[in-house]
């Protein structure tokens, strides 16, 4: 009887929804989102031109769009992900989305710190993981660290791919430079940006960036 009550709780504790876990009206007709095109990109764009530090401002409702236009769901592995939804709060991301394994849907919880450390390189460190209300971050290091050296054993890793720094911060807790070409957001702009400063508020994310040679 113990041992089924125990079943229980823990089966009840993956299937719990977090209450503030609310995410948007996904359609597959959507292209760019206008938060990108109509004030993202042209921050960005104009604050590089200045060739002079700025401060770029990313509100909580507008990453939120930017991720409701791509497209969703997402397989791998069997697994398939969709319906992600992201929340600025003092000192840290987290991000939620729903796990698809074998017809059951799980919540996914994940907690990031991002910090510069005293020579510049930024770490997305990953705080804590959670399937519905139970915390499995000590298992889900070690899966992801695991993963990531199976994936630099069999693929080769090009350590200037700015996809590649953010998986290895994010699975191996690897610092990097922050410096992003701005080259793969608007054509013919050969500028790079670097992350001076990151402040994360109450659904707000401000980067303080500065051109970068």
């Amino acid at each position: 009887m113990i041992d089924l009550a125990v079943a229980i709780v823990i089966f009840a504790l993956l299937l719990c929804r977090p209450g503030r876990y609310k995410p948007p009206e996904y359609t597959d007709d959507k292209l760019v989102s206008p938060y990108l095109t109509n004030i993202l990109g042209p921050a960005i764009h104009n604050g590089a031109q200045r060739e002079e530090p700025f401060e770029l401002v990313v509100t909580q409702n507008g990453i939120n769009e930017i991720i409701a236009w791509s497209k969703w769901p997402k397989e791998s592995k069997g697994i398939r992900f969709s319906a992600p939804v992201v929340f600025f709060v003092p000192d840290r991301i987290e991000l939620m989305g729903t796990a698809n394994m074998k017809g059951v849907d799980l919540v996914i919880s994940i907690v990031a710190k991002p910090r510069l450390d005293e020579e510049g390189l930024l770490n997305l460190r990953v705080a804590k993981v959670k399937i519905g209300a139970m915390n499995i971050t000590p298992l889900a290091r070690m899966i992801a660290k695991r993963m990531y050296a199976q994936r630099l054993a069999m693929v080769p890793i090009d350590t200037e791919d700015l996809g590649a720094k953010i998986a290895g911060s994010l699975l191996n807790d690897e610092p990097f430079e922050p410096v992003f070409d701005i080259a793969y957001i608007f054509e013919n702009e050969n500028k790079k940006l670097r992350i001076e400063k990151i402040t994360i508020t109450q659904e707000k994310l401000v980067l303080r960036l500065v051109p970068a040679s």
